[in-house]
């Protein structure tokens, strides 16, 4: 009697729900980062992608635990159904660790009265500034012994280096005068953000403010304002340093002083120095018996 050994459903089941759910959570991502969906269709589409990958996510775990009561087949199946769950939620989850991490707000500025060219004033944070401050303590105005216009010079090159959209670009005309850029960031998911920053003069040298903000409203950004700021204004920091230093380094040396000459005293007597002796063997005495006869 031959015994059939059926493949488990749920098996298959999970297989099909997971495979169907990983281009349902990449298709959304391209299409948002290209701007051909909105940002409200994209949570929508990603929202519908994340159910479907947590149902394939309980199937898989039902597949296993029948299969090894059962004895079935479909072991790849509900192992393939496992992993590309997993791959499908863990966006989501760290999504979710972040927003744990970070307080809920979608606008980070140095100073308040920064203001943004894009963006109709900005938008509410939903927490207070000193919960802002200790999440983000790097995120403070920087002042340099530079120039502004050397300043700007720098911010527009790592501003172009990291890829940004420049939008409002004014150098300061003067020494004295101010200069801002605005530019607007896209995120891996394709999330829109706004920076500002702004180049003053400050106490012989130079002030650097920066805002960063979301173009579209949401509970929280997952900390990604906050982290732009502190990581830009770093960046800043070592390239002011490189400048300083290589001018520091480039700086002609002074010659060194001559060593000071001893006046002379007309008073004082040169004394010679003695003559040295002759170091040649004396000749030999004529009454010498031992001297060796003459040639």
């Amino acid at each position: 009697m031959r015994i059939l050994i059926r493949t488990s459903k749920w098996a298959i089941w999970a297989r099909r729900l997971a495979s169907f759910a990983i281009p349902l959570a990449v298709i959304p991502v391209i299409l948002h980062r290209q701007q051909v969906i909105a940002t409200e269709a994209f949570h929508a589409m990603e929202l519908v992608a994340a159910v479907v990958a947590g149902m394939a996510l309980v199937a898989s775990l039902v597949a296993l635990v029948r299969l090894w009561i059962s004895g079935d087949r479909g072991w790849d199946r509900a192992f393939g159904g496992l992993v590309l769950s997993l791959i499908c939620l863990a966006p989501l989850a760290y999504g979710v660790l972040e927003a744990s991490r970070y307080p809920r707000v979608t606008d980070v500025s140095t100073d308040p009265e920064l203001k943004l060219a894009l963006a109709a004033g900005g938008q509410t944070p939903g927490e207070t500034g000193g919960a802002i401050e200790a999440a983000f303590p790097n995120a403070k105005t920087r002042s340099y012994p530079l120039g502004a216009p050397q300043v700007y010079d720098l911010v527009a090159k790592l501003v172009s280096d990291w890829g940004w959209d420049v939008r409002l670009r004014q150098a300061p005309a003067t020494v004295r005068s101010d200069g801002q850029i605005d530019a607007v960031v896209t995120t891996w998911l394709g999330w829109r953000d706004e920076v500002a920053i702004r180049v003053a003069t400050a106490n012989g040298g130079a002030k650097v403010d920066m805002r960063s903000a979301s173009l579209t409203p949401s509970f929280s950004d997952l900390g990604a304002n906050g982290q732009r700021i502190e990581e830009f204004l770093v960046a800043l920091d070592n390239a002011v340093t490189g400048v300083l230093r290589d001018s520091v380094l480039g700086a002609p040396s002074e010659p060194a002083a001559p060593p000071p000459q001893e006046t002379r005293n007309d008073t004082d007597t040169v004394v010679p120095a003695e003559r040295p002796s002759d170091l040649r063997p004396p000749p030999p005495d004529p009454f010498d018996t031992e001297a060796p006869p003459p040639d």
